[in-house]
């Protein structure tokens, strides 16, 4: 899979691109990233990428013709279905299921916005999807876009073992269940004696159980959203 990274600070990237798996990931060549510096494609001597708001306001904002042609100018050497994201917290929420959707795409070009945002025209000629990693506001679209090259890369076949990620928190619904390994005893703490027991079945069902009150008492909504889910479902069937 294809990342493409559009930022003023690559830098950034640095470590985060050649560390553990992602590191491995590319080597292997699962995954390939780009980083591109848009300063490259701005057209005075200043390299200037902002300018002052129209209608006034506090901060820049970040120009269209320099993130436009950089995104036009690499895309097309891309394979066709590659999607545009804008790193943005006016998006919609990234989860876990949005992550399992963008893996099936040949590509991503992620643009990582800085100051007061990006002028409207990116989003409307690119026909960029503004994503955000959650409900509160970063100074750039840098460590979003790690956050979505991690959990998406993730998901590719072979970047990590299957099993891996299929009890993981949020992919089944629900947050995942306490993990234990050696030693067995630990300032007078032992894990549970179900996981000692080498009943397969009693061990998932405790996992199970864990699982949902984790969810209950943690993220309630999730549980809603997973019952609501499972109602529909039934209906269905019934119908």
């Amino acid at each position: 899979m294809q990342f493409d990274l559009f930022t003023i600070f690559p830098g950034i990237f640095d470590g985060f691109l050649t560390e553990s798996i992602i590191k491995r990931a590319r080597e292997l060549k699962q995954i390939s990233v780009d980083v591109h510096d848009i300063r490259e494609w701005s057209t005075d001597r200043h390299r200037s990428v902002d300018d002052y708001p129209y209608g006034g306001g506090a901060g820049m904002v970040m120009m269209a013709p320099p993130i436009v042609n950089a995104v036009e100018s690499i895309m097309q050497d891309r394979e066709p279905g590659t999607e545009v994201i804008l790193l943005s917290a006016a998006g919609e929420r990234f989860t876990q299921s949005m992550a399992a959707s963008l893996s099936s795409r040949p590509g991503l070009a992620l643009i990582c916005g800085r100051y007061e945002g990006v002028d409207q025209r990116v989003i409307d000629i690119l026909g960029a999807r503004e994503v955000s990693i959650g409900d509160y506001v970063l100074t750039g679209g840098e460590l979003p876009a790690a956050v979505i090259v991690d959990t998406v890369s993730r998901l590719i076949p072979g970047v990590i073992q299957e099993e891996s990620t299929s009890d993981e928190s949020h992919t089944a619904g629900l947050l995942e269940y306490p993990q234990y390994t050696r030693p067995f005893e630990f300032r007078g703490l032992t894990p549970p004696e179900v996981l000692l027991s080498g009943h397969h079945a009693n061990v998932e069902a405790w996992r199970r159980s864990q699982s949902l009150e984790r969810t209950r008492e943690r993220r309630p909504d999730l549980i809603s959203a997973r019952d609501r889910a499972v109602t529909d479902n039934e209906e269905e069937n019934e119908s």
